[in-house]
């Protein structure tokens, strides 16, 4: 079975060279195609407006362009069509509406493509022979993929990466300039995870504040930590052990 992969993004290609079987990716950005099949083996590119169908159709388009992308590339999937976009609910809603009768799979790598292997979350919506290929590409890769459901994945992204998000990148934007010797262990573990998260692109982390809440809860915390005194920090800090 082959497979196209639209978008050659970081994520596009990660999909691209972890399936085990023919592949071809496609981009908005020829050039962005190209290249991506130049750097990896057994993979060419194609024209966005490709007449070509493929048995599998894989979306890793932004989470704006999700939708626009399964209604302009429904009719070049044979039997399937998945998408690692970050986001179920609507890709999922979408892929229903325009392949009724083929086989649709959501995934989310939880984990830039640099860091891969990593934790999958998986909404088999229809599962059959072709999907179940495609996530057994992604096991034998190292990875290890978990069954979801698109409520229960919309709802944890609402805290691991919305809210988690906000915490690493307020502390970065509020926190001083001081000499490294001042590290606290802590202080240094948040230093790391600033560098995580600002060692990406913005349009990516801005697309994930855009789709979940959780930053607010996030400020709202921040303000009764702020806010807290005697007893009440007291409160507050065996609650945040309690998590």
């Amino acid at each position: 079975m082959d497979l196209l992969v639209v978008g050659a993004g970081e994520m596009g290609r990660w999909i691209a060279r972890t399936a085990d079987r023919p592949v071809a990716v496609t981009d908005v950005d020829p050039a962005v195609a190209e290249a991506a099949a130049a750097g990896l083996d057994d993979v060419r590119a194609v024209p966005a407006d490709t007449t070509e169908t493929f048995d599998i159709v894989c979306l890793a388009v932004p989470i704006s362009a999700v939708a626009d992308a399964v209604e302009r590339y429904a009719p070049h999937a044979e039997r399937a069509m998945c998408d690692v976009s970050g986001v179920m609910e609507g890709p999922v809603e979408a892929m229903r509406a325009a392949l009724p009768d083929r086989e649709r799979l959501s995934m989310h790598p939880l984990f830039a493509a640099s860091n891969a292997p990593g934790n999958v979350a998986v909404v088999a919506d229809a599962p059959g022979p072709a999907t179940d290929a495609i996530r057994a590409d992604v096991a034998a890769a190292g990875n290890h993929p978990f069954e979801t459901t698109v409520a229960e994945h919309d709802a944890a992204m609402e805290t691991v990466q919305a809210g988690a998000h906000t915490a690493i990148l307020a502390y970065a934007l509020a926190a001083a300039d001081v000499r490294d010797e001042f590290a606290t262990p802590v202080s240094a573990a948040l230093d790391d995870l600033v560098e995580t998260v600002t060692d990406g692109t913005p349009r990516v982390y801005r697309e994930i504040q855009e789709t979940f809440e959780g930053a607010d809860r996030v400020a709202d915390a921040a303000r009764r930590v702020a806010d807290a005194e005697g007893d009440g920090f007291d409160d507050l800090y065996r609650e945040a052990g309690e998590r």
